[in-house]
């Protein structure tokens, strides 16, 4: 049998993807406005524009790829951005952030979800009673603002079925401002604190959040639910949103937490925080934990005097509360 004789038509070549050449240019979107991202729900964003009331339904562009956008970010927004029903904008980029308040799952997991961004404050709310104040959530709540460059505020609710002043009086060596909003209260000095500011609430559920939310804000309508027996209350909030202050700021409502993991912090990081801890803190022997003795009996925070050294104590609760779990896990956060 003849070898058979092959020619081009033999040949196959497989079509490119386009005729375009590629290029790794990118628009410039010199036209984009800048807004606030107020709410995020599956894949969509909404954004409030600069100089604008009305929020404008936006989803990511492409060349953003996966690039986490929170509640808070500043945003560039191109496309039909008159927020009229049924139109969308895209997000064609992220602003750096000011601020970061981020967790983990729990202390083992090295994946950090970013909450909140850009916020200048964070109120922690805690209930003093049911269900019962929890140091351990609340100083991990410090931990969280201190490192995201974050001015913590302790917002202490339903006082009027317990004296907040016990529970207040273990931060006071961290100069953390603290106020009430009992039902009874008066808002006048939250009220005061929040306006003209960016803040975040956290806390865990039951503990008043959305009723505080709804005072601050009445036309919120955040949905409020009662505590069960086991002093857990359910997930009225199930996504972090954004809402105008009357008279003048933002406050972002997140959902309740009930777990609040930080891999990603170190005792080194929560020294640096404090100026006058962090100079001491660079005579400690390398590896020092700054826990004191007697794990570590050289530790340079021993040597401080006065305020400075009542702050190293209050400092070293929050690195106890950093390596413990058992006073602040109450199951898996749903959101």
């Amino acid at each position: 049998m003849a070898r058979r004789q092959f020619d081009e038509s033999d040949v196959r070549i497989r079509p490119g993807r386009g005729s375009r050449p590629r290029t790794k240019d990118r628009p410039k979107h010199d036209d984009a406005q800048f807004g606030m991202v107020v709410s995020k729900d599956r894949g969509r964003w909404g954004v409030v524009l600069d100089g604008s009331d009305q929020a404008v339904a936006c989803m990511r562009a492409r060349e953003l790829g996966r690039t986490n956008i929170v509640v808070g970010d500043r945003v560039a927004v191109v496309g039909d951005t008159s927020g009229q029903p049924g139109t969308l904008a895209r997000i064609v980029r992220l602003e750096d952030r000011t601020s970061v308040l981020r967790r983990t799952a729990d202390d083992t997991d090295p994946y950090e979800r970013i909450v909140v961004g850009n916020a200048d404050q964070l109120l922690i709310v805690s209930a003093v009673a049911d269900p019962p104040p929890r140091a351990g959530f609340v100083e991990r709540a410090l931990v969280a603002a201190f490192v995201g460059n974050l001015s913590p505020i302790l917002c202490l609710t339903k006082s009027d079925l317990a004296d907040p002043e016990e529970f207040a009086s273990q931060f006071a060596d961290l100069n953390v401002p603290v106020v009430t909003a009992g039902i009874n209260d008066d808002l006048a000095e939250v009220q005061h604190i929040v306006t003209d500011h960016v803040t975040a609430l956290i806390g865990h559920s039951g503990v008043g959040k959305s009723t505080l939310v709804n005072r601050l804000v009445p036309e919120a309508d955040r949905a409020t639910g009662a505590v069960s027996g086991v002093g857990k209350g359910r997930h009225t909030s199930t996504q972090s949103v954004a809402l105008r202050l009357p008279d003048g700021g933002w406050i972002i409502d997140t959902p309740g937490i009930r777990s609040f993991g930080l891999a990603h912090v170190d005792a080194d990081t929560v020294v640096g925080v404090f100026e006058d801890l962090a100079l001491a803190a660079e005579n400690c022997p390398r590896g020092c934990t700054h826990m004191g003795p007697p794990a570590d009996p050289e530790c340079a925070l021993d040597q401080l005097t006065g305020s400075s050294l009542r702050r190293a104590l209050a400092v070293r609760k929050l690195l106890v509360a950093l390596r413990s779990n058992e006073d602040w896990e109450l199951g898996i956060e749903r959101d």
